[in-house]
């Protein structure tokens, strides 16, 4: 099928293409005009009106939306969730997990290895599930913020071993605590075997956090939050993540999470390449405030922030469109980083930009279109058209 959008401001790696012209076939992109082109032979002709043709956002952190979380081990609320995604501008997205009990987090990698092997990416258009983030157990217990203390436990190799398994070699990332015990052979092993490892709920030093980036660490997961404080004396992991090219970072840019000063920084010496925005959303995301539930604790919603009983944040209600949105609008970033700190970062974070991620000819059709608020008017995954 070849499709042909026009009228579009196409935000590609480089520029944005003003009043120009995409073309795709068989669900990849084919061709990018600016100007007119010929417009018989089309299948399909779409008006973008002048509005802005983005690469589909890619949500790598994420627990759940609409109700529902990754760890219920459910087809149909994975369904839910991904549809949930898509119109909201996400057209892939990685399964986060939590630290449970290992019983839960074995039922829910089997879950979403199942989902993804027997097809339901491709069964309806909704976002495609690439994966799995497994955020937790091994964290460290003085900045375990929402994560269940009970379960808090030092890195297993044997039991990483079984968890890939499980998920039928879909994990991509792993986030853990470079300081902990076993930290440093879980990185080797996780690094040989190609996976994503991420800092995150860590008290590590400067030191720690080196070391840990020198083995192989290539993220930091929520970037101020859940680890140790920035201090002139001892930079901790902040220090060592901000002035390391060799890293990325997350932000949650909702506002509540982090200061606006403290994303500009962030920005400023990370640059457009360096940062990418997740909503590390739980499953209040598009629902009223009221109770949910996290890990097996429970979490209170009001004025869309989401926190536990003693005030500890859970994670949030945030969207990725709302904080490209953010990044745009509190911190001040052109448009076209922020699309790329929600897509092409993302991408690469996980070794897939080289099909998803960015407007580029080849790659899969994973497409988005909105207006200067960032409101989703259309998206496209592979090609597959859902108008909103």
């Amino acid at each position: 099928m070849r499709i042909l959008i026009k009228n579009a401001n196409i935000i590609t790696p480089y520029e944005i293409k003003r009043d120009s012209r995409l073309v795709i076939e068989g669900g990849k992109i084919a061709d990018i005009y600016e100007g007119l082109c010929e417009e018989d032979g089309f299948d399909q002709l779409i008006d973008a009106k002048g509005n802005y043709l983005s690469p589909g956002f890619i949500d790598l952190h994420n627990h759940g939306n609409f109700g529902h979380d990754f760890m219920e081990a459910s087809h149909e609320a994975f369904d839910i969730m991904a549809d949930f995604h898509i119109k909201n501008g996400v057209t892939s997205f990685l399964a986060t997990t939590i630290t449970q009990e290992p019983a839960a987090i074995r039922k829910a990698l089997k879950s979403i290895g199942e989902y993804i092997e027997a097809g339901c990416n491709d069964s309806s258009i909704r976002a495609q599930m690439l994966g799995v983030y497994l955020e937790g157990p091994y964290f460290s217990v003085e900045k375990k913020g929402a994560q269940p203390e009970e379960y808090i436990k030092s890195p297993d190799i044997e039991e990483l071993k079984e968890f890939i398994e499980l998920s039928k070699n879909n994990i991509k990332i792993v986030a853990l605590a470079p300081e902990i015990d076993g930290a440093k052979e879980a990185i080797k092993f996780l690094k040989k075997e190609g996976i994503t490892i991420s800092a995150a709920h860590t008290n590590a030093s400067y030191k720690e956090a080196k070391l840990g980036i020198d083995m192989g660490i290539s993220q930091i997961t929520h970037l101020y939050n859940g680890m140790r404080a920035f201090n002139h004396r001892e930079p901790g992991i902040i220090g060592a993540a901000l002035t390391d090219e060799r890293v990325a970072c997350e932000i949650i840019c909702d506002g509540i999470h982090l200061h606006v000063a403290a994303m500009d920084m962030a920005v400023k010496m990370k640059g457009k390449d360096g940062i990418i925005l997740v909503s590390d959303a739980m499953m209040a995301a598009g629902l009223e405030d009221g109770k949910y539930e996290l890990g097996g604790q429970d979490v209170y919603v009001k004025d869309g922030v989401a926190r536990l009983e003693d005030g500890t944040l859970g994670g949030s209600t945030l969207t990725l469109k709302k904080a490209v949105y953010n990044m745009v609008n509190l911190v001040g970033v052109p448009i076209e980083d922020a699309v790329r700190m929600a897509s092409l970062n993302a991408a690469k974070a996980i070794g897939m930009d080289g099909i998803k991620g960015s407007i580029e000819i080849g790659k899969d059709a994973d497409l988005i279109m909105f207006d200067e608020d960032i409101n989703i008017i259309m998206a496209m995954v592979k090609g597959k058209l859902r108008h909103f």
